[in-house]
């Protein structure tokens, strides 16, 4: 990934934060066919590793599966917050010409070789882990356990476990760093303005990134 110089996030810590908060990765593969990415949410374990592994599971009548090169690492992307942002939010309008809009976002990318798990114990373990997640912030969780035993027995025989023990990380914060200290506001302004969910995450990036 290109990153510029005041672009790159090089704490590991901030960059496994961004995988938990933003667990849907793409998954990117080569095989036979060329490159191929599947769409699936990621645990992350911080397994006593530099980076950490990361765990997913995919339909077993997905080909990724299968059709990967086990010698070239698999990439996995994350992203984060962003956000569009206007030329007109650097300073008052007509000031200054030379400007045009661009993109503010947080990225992560996970480089790791793929392991293929078929453990019938690993998968329902996962699936549990991974519902669990999900679903703690509701007032009355769903469990694995709520459906009926043979019912997940017969949807594990039709997934596939995927363990991804990272060698690499990169981290790209785009968020108004190389703007001045006048323009970051204006883009701070704009973001408060349309006061969106999203609108309002980029703010805090960017305020965040501008101290």
């Amino acid at each position: 990934m290109y990153i510029p110089k005041h672009n790159q996030e090089k704490r590991v810590a901030v960059m496994q934060a961004l995988m938990v908060s933003h667990p849907l990765a793409t998954l990117v593969t080569l095989g036979a066919q060329g490159l191929f990415a599947s769409h699936i949410p990621m645990v992350f374990d911080q397994d006593g590793s530099e980076f950490g592994v990361l765990k997913g599971h995919i339909s077993r009548a997905n080909t990724q599966w299968r059709d990967f090169t086990p010698a070239v690492d698999a990439l996995a992307i994350f992203a984060g917050h962003q956000h569009y942002v206007s030329p007109t939010w650097y300073s008052e309008k007509g000031e200054h010409v030379k400007e045009v809009p661009t993109w503010n976002y947080a990225v992560v990318h996970a480089y790791a070789p793929l392991k293929v798990i078929e453990d019938r114990q690993w998968l329902l373990a996962h699936v549990n882990r991974l519902t669990n997640i999900h679903e703690s912030g509701f007032p009355v969780p769903w469990r694995v356990s709520d459906a009926p035993e043979d019912f997940i027995a017969s949807l594990l025989k039709g997934i596939v476990g995927l363990e991804l023990p990272i060698q690499r990380l990169e981290g790209k914060w785009k968020v108004s760093q190389n703007r001045s200290e006048t323009e970051r506001q204006g883009v701070i302004d704009g973001l408060t303005r349309l006061n969106t969910p999203e609108s309002l995450a980029m703010k805090d990036l960017v305020e965040e990134r501008g101290k």
